[in-house]
């Protein structure tokens, strides 16, 4: 594959895509074809579901699994008690949360289970999307650790264009975030187009289907473009 003029998809909603660009090769021709849409639930419900928990009030670890949480944290704050422990996944969401700490990269599918680590007690809540992974919960759970998972907004597949299908079809290159987008896009890409997706899982579910797939979201994948 020849990197003048590579026509690349980036996926996800349109605002979310910018850091992806970054790691492109500056004479891609780039398109957003969003594979997946968010439904964020009301506030006021969310807290109501918060404050109807059997912790609540008495939580100690706080743990924002997705930027798009972000909204739902000082409602999620109600439910902690005094001087609990406050954990984000990914940079967007450590903005939110202030000072507490961000120990993990939201591009990297396995970054939320090394927050295991920084958890020495319970009970914690989790805040994020109905369908969150499930590696931190089991892993906390082994360790006698309770877990109560709320969840603030829901991942749907959109609907597309015929030219997003076009686009998709034409791609030399599509960046797959989540195995959710990959339900949309499969049959749509392509066998001799390279998907790009962020971590194992992603991959796992990638590879089902499609052989050429590109393991690991960042910096370096502007590089690796230029071995293909």
């Amino acid at each position: 594959m020849g990197l003048l003029g590579v026509r690349v998809v980036l996926t996800r909603e349109h605002g979310h895509n910018e850091p992806q660009r970054t790691w492109l090769p500056d004479d891609a021709i780039v398109t957003e074809v969003p594979l997946t849409t968010t439904h964020y639930f009301d506030v006021n419900r969310v807290r109501e579901e918060l404050l109807k928990t059997k912790h609540a009030g008495a939580f100690k670890v706080l743990v924002v699994t997705s930027g798009r949480s972000a909204r739902y944290v000082a409602a999620a704050r109600e439910a902690l008690s005094e001087g609990a422990l406050e954990l984000s996944v990914g940079s967007a969401t450590a903005l939110a949360l202030g000072d507490a700490v961000a120990s993990a990269d939201a591009e990297d599918e396995g970054g939320a289970l090394r927050l295991d680590s920084e958890i020495e007690e319970g009970p914690a809540l989790l805040l994020g999307a109905t369908t969150m992974r499930g590696e931190l919960p089991a892993a906390l759970r082994a360790r006698g650790i309770e877990v109560t998972k709320v969840a603030c907004y829901e991942t749907l597949p959109a609907v597309l264009s015929g030219d997003d299908v076009r686009q998709l079809r034409d791609a030399d290159v599509v960046l797959i975030g989540a195995p959710s987008a990959w339900q949309v896009a499969e049959g749509l890409v392509e066998a001799r187009a390279w998907v790009a997706v962020p971590g194992p899982t992603t991959s796992a579910e990638v590879r089902r289907s499609h052989e050429r797939v590109i393991e690991g979201w960042g910096p370096d994948l502007k590089e690796h473009l230029r071995t293909l």
